[in-house]
């Protein structure tokens, strides 16, 4: 019977390669599965096929007392779709997690921005060195167009005209997607003042030593300047993207424009800003209703 190792690299071979899963998923999933196999390995469990339910729920406990509802989640789901594909290959008799589940993933989404914490954040950016011209274009970027983070860091700049930018997202697939004139005019105002002085590369973001700027940075980036702007919520650059498809769901968009602008291949998934979108109306009515 092969082992734990030998089936953990089956399986991430088969999400990246049949499942066109990013390579960044694929890491991440990789991650969740090497803790679970080092929990079962404390537990001397060295076959998935002597893993019980109870082995699972003992683990997302476990991760209860250490981690935020959104990371035991996604630990969740890959052990899902791990034992469904140990499953498919019959190295499993039955799937134990097939009747398992957690609460529904709208509810561990990261905090929205309102308008006002938005304009906070970007006026927070100083323009005057390539550093803040740079990080001023990309966080208008990334609220005006809910890319991801490492959407973002892959641009080039061919990618970009006056109206829209040309995305490759998850299972390289491309999309276009419209742009406004503020985050247009923060990235001609980089390109023309400070990034034209570093060539030799094609990517859009660049560091100083004009190599790829990558999603680390600009996650601390956001940090630094959320932290400027006094702005008390947890903000990553995924919160600018759900930012984007909640201010826009709240104004009127279309459910299926937002599905096509983020990439998402299933509407369901878009569908769950619906509820944060529903939580604002609510909240605003209970303020300002007369007799809410």
């Amino acid at each position: 019977m092969q082992n734990i190792d030998f089936q953990i690299t089956a399986f991430l071979a088969y999400i990246e390669s049949e499942k066109g899963l990013s390579s960044n998923t694929v890491e991440a999933y990789f991650r969740d599965i090497r803790y679970f196999k080092d929990f079962l390995s404390k537990k001397s469990i060295s076959r998935f096929e002597d893993v019980k339910q109870t082995d699972v729920i003992e683990y997302l406990s476990f991760l209860k007392t250490k981690y935020a509802s959104s990371s035991i989640y996604r630990s969740f789901v890959a052990i899902k779709v791990l034992f469904r594909f140990l499953k498919k290959e019959d190295v499993i008799k039955k799937d134990i997690t097939l009747y398992l589940d957690l609460p529904k993933i709208w509810q561990f989404l990261p905090s929205v921005m309102t308008y006002q914490e938005v304009d906070s954040l970007l006026n927070q950016i100083k323009t005057d060195d390539f550093v803040g011209a740079r990080d001023k274009a990309i966080l208008e970027l990334l609220y005006a167009t809910g890319i991801r983070v490492s959407e973002c860091s892959s641009l080039k700049i061919l990618d970009v005209n006056d109206d829209f930018i040309k995305v490759t997202g998850k299972g390289k697939k491309q999309r276009i997607v419209p742009i406004g004139k503020k985050a247009i005019n923060a990235i001609d105002y980089y390109l023309l003042n400070f990034r034209n002085e570093i060539q030799g590369i094609d990517y859009l973001f660049i560091s100083k030593n004009g190599k790829k700027i990558d999603r680390v940075t600009i996650y601390n980036r956001i940090k630094i300047y959320a932290k400027g702007a006094n702005i008390k919520k947890n903000i990553s650059p995924h919160t600018l993207r759900h930012s984007f498809a909640t201010h826009l769901l709240e104004n009127g968009a279309d459910l299926r424009l937002i599905q096509d602008m983020l990439g998402h291949a299933d509407i369901s998934t878009t569908d769950r800003y619906t509820h944060i979108s529903k939580a604002h109306l609510k909240k605003a009515f209970e303020s300002f209703h007369p007799r809410p």
